[in-house]
């Protein structure tokens, strides 16, 4: 089992602030792509981070961890 979060528009996307998935994918892309297809969401400029550090597309994940999902933030 792992937690998703969605931070900004992809919490208005999702319809939720935090979800947990009973199946852990091998990595941050199957996440990405299994995510993506289930929400009809775009994470191709989404920052991931798994546990509170930045993670790579080639990151494996376990159960247990946490997983947010934060997009590009823009500012003046």
């Amino acid at each position: 089992m792992i937690t998703l979060l969605f931070f900004a528009h992809l919490q208005e996307a999702v319809g939720e602030e935090r979800i947990v998935l009973s199946s852990v994918p091998e990595t941050v892309r199957a996440l990405k792509k299994e995510v993506e297809s289930r929400y009809h969401i775009d994470l191709n400029q989404v920052m991931v981070a798994v546990n509170e550090e930045y993670a790579r597309d080639d990151r494996t994940l376990h159960p247990g961890d946490v997983v947010a999902f934060i997009p590009p933030v823009s500012g003046g």
